[in-house]
């Protein structure tokens, strides 16, 4: 495959998880400020800390409130990771990927598009910020469906594969990062029991509350929704369970080409370090720390991947 075809998948997938991401990340901002209303500022400004997108935003307001950051996320196209620019990034490198997408993935990815330029046309107001952002997650949900309901298991489902798991690694790390310290009322908390409410918040940004009363035997508890966000390889949005799927992936690629480049021997390394642990020796180290360097060497992985199949030819 040429290197220009596999970074067009690689990129249309990252881009679409990056837009539901952001979609969870504001249901859970939007959430917490209802429930904490004299935190509420401070949850606006963790959304955007957790967005990789704060010195963008500071350049272009004075203060974080629900009006701004909603817009800012969604739909500013200054913005490069807004909802709208993502997923028109998306729409882009489908087109330009046509022949390598069956007929259902490229509709989906197009319909989409033009679903949301619509959607998003105005500012959102406050009232119908949840029904907008549910159908920003069941259009990715869809696009996301006809391409594992309909593409060959060949090298161009994996490229889309391993754009989706690159960008979920990069975006759970970041959400237990930001939100876990933003949550904690004191460094001395850590480790310890906190108000369920917050908790909830924080496995709801990954989608993860239900699936935690049905897989944890404990209470909410820093150790336990930590635990099961990085280590559960039941739950398909932890470190883990993402860099598992990373290795298979690339595994298939090198199976199919006869080699294995030096982007499979980091992503072997980087999964081995997360997953051979123990949630104790993760605090003992320090829980920022740690996530830090998976932030770290998850993007050297993604770069190498890129390096590694020749994105840019």
């Amino acid at each position: 495959m040429l290197g220009k075809t596999a970074g067009g998948l690689y990129w249309m997938f990252r881009f679409l998880e990056r837009a539901e991401n952001n979609a969870r990340l504001l249901e859970a901002g939007f959430r917490i400020a209802l429930t904490r209303s004299s935190a509420a500022e401070a949850e606006w400004r963790s959304v955007i800390t957790t967005s990789a997108v704060r010195a963008q935003f500071d350049s272009k307001y004075s203060t974080y409130d629900s009006a701004s950051v909603t817009d800012f996320l969604l739909r500013d196209t200054d913005n490069l990771g807004s909802v709208l620019s993502v997923v028109k990034s998306a729409r882009d490198n489908a087109r330009l990927v046509r022949t390598a997408l069956t007929t259902e993935v490229w509709s989906a990815v197009n319909e989409t598009w033009m679903l949301f330029k619509d959607l998003l046309q105005e500012p959102v107001p406050e009232t119908e910020l949840p029904a907008v952002l549910a159908t920003i997650r069941q259009q990715c949900a869809l696009v996301r469906g006809a391409l594992t309901g309909t593409m060959l298991r060949n090298d161009m489902y994996d490229f889309c594969r391993l754009g989706t798991f690159i960008e979920r690694t990069d975006s759970t790390a970041r959400i237990i990062d930001v939100k876990y310290y933003a949550l904690l009322p004191a460094p001395s908390m850590v480790g310890g029991r906190m108000d369920n409410v917050q908790w909830e918040t924080l496995l709801r940004s990954v989608s993860a509350h239900r699936s935690f009363r049905w897989a944890v035997d404990g209470d909410f508890t820093a150790a336990n929704i930590a635990s099961f966000l990085i280590l559960d390889t039941r739950m398909p949005r932890s470190l883990s369970y993402s860099l598992g799927r990373i290795v298979t992936n690339l595994g298939y690629l090198a199976e199919e080409y006869g080699e294995t480049p030096a982007s499979h021997d980091m992503a072997v390394a980087l999964r081995a370090r997360v997953s051979k642990r123990d949630i104790g020796a993760i605090f003992e180290e320090g829980l920022h720390e740690f996530i830090s360097s998976v932030l770290r060497d998850t993007a050297s992985l993604g770069q190498q991947i890129e390096q590694d199949y020749r994105f840019t030819r």
